[in-house]
């Protein structure tokens, strides 16, 4: 015989009669957690062991005075104090280093994106051009900055002489402390295929009827990269200046090896010779870090050099994605 109603949800209520439905949804939503944290957990795993413990591991050791051989000792703010007041090299190197990532990533984002323009609207051949232009990317970075200095050498270089023959005197480029940056500029826009392939996919991404309505409204060529090609690649362009400003705060190898090549120094097993020719031009901030971490054994200085490259570097990074920077529409 059934129970009356009253007599039915008394039974529901009273211990030991079924699972609460509040309890039961709370052990859904454990398990739920537990099955994302399963999912997360590689990424979770590797954002600790190669970011979140080299980051803390940089700050302890900026306050220590420690020679990889030693148990570090407290020093304080001592290694704060040497680098950002005593020592000499710190601000041509930060100085060097911001020059590079204003004129660099400006002019390689700019060249990138008109080549990228360029080829998408080539008729013919345009593998042959995608190629020609994608190729010099491919170049080891050790091995194209050798054949650049060679090129620019001002004695022997062709550039030189091609520049002598239609009556131009040509720059000593990298033995010339005025000239020295500006050429490790023309070596990134040499390189610059990787910018060109991802702004040719977003090109080639733009919706055609945006073009087709533009025609029809009698828009010219700027117009028609004004408001419809530009507002459709802009996170493409973000992340395009994002990522070259983080790369290049960390130029290292092309800067070195030119400097090095340039100044006819020779190379040998156990040598060191002193980075930023010439005239510590060419020496940036993960040049000292390299030279006082593993020349000078001075971990706690160079844990501090990188913890100001990383903070300028998420400075910008921070005011770059910001709505109003011009890069992100306002609508998003």
């Amino acid at each position: 015989m059934a129970l009356p109603l009253s007599s039915r949800a008394g039974a529901a209520a009273r211990p030991g009669s079924g699972a609460a439905p509040g309890t039961t949804l709370k052990r859904k939503r454990n398990r739920h957690r537990l099955k994302v944290l399963g999912f997360l957990s590689p990424w979770l795993i590797g954002f600790s062991v190669f970011f979140g413990y080299p980051l803390i591991a940089t700050v302890y050791f900026s306050f220590m005075h420690y020679n990889q051989i030693q148990q570090p000792t407290f020093v304080g703010l001592k290694n704060w104090k040497y680098v950002l007041s005593q020592m000499p090299l710190f601000g041509p190197a930060l100085w060097n280093t911001i020059w590079l990532v204003v004129v660099m990533v400006a002019l390689r984002v700019a060249f990138g994106l008109g080549i990228g323009l360029l080829v998408t609207k080539v008729k013919t051949g345009v593998g042959f051009f995608r190629t020609a232009f994608y190729l010099p990317y491919l170049a080891p970075p050790v091995a194209a900055t050798v054949a650049f200095v060679f090129l620019l050498n001002p004695s022997t270089g062709p550039v030189n002489r091609v520049l002598g023959w239609v009556g131009i005197s040509g720059p000593t480029w990298f033995n010339d402390p005025n000239w020295a940056k500006p050429s490790l500029v023309l070596l990134g826009l040499w390189g610059v295929g990787d910018l060109m392939v991802i702004f040719m996919a977003s090109l080639l991404n733009v919706p055609k009827e945006q073009y087709e309505a533009a025609d029809l409204d009698g828009a010219g060529a700027w117009s028609k990269f004004r408001y419809v090609t530009w507002p459709s690649i802009t996170p493409i362009v973000l992340f395009a200046v994002v990522t070259g400003v983080v790369q290049t705060m960390q130029y290292y190898t092309q800067a070195l090896v030119a400097g090095k090549i340039a100044s006819g120094v020779s190379i040998g097993p156990g040598s060191v010779v002193q980075p930023g020719y010439p005239d510590h031009s060419t020496l940036t901030v993960p040049q000292l870090v390299y030279q006082l971490g593993f020349q000078n054994f001075n971990t706690g200085a160079a844990c501090v050099l990188s913890l100001v490259l990383f903070v300028i570097a998420m400075a910008v990074t921070l005011l770059l994605m910001r709505k109003n920077a011009g890069l992100i529409p306002a609508e998003d």
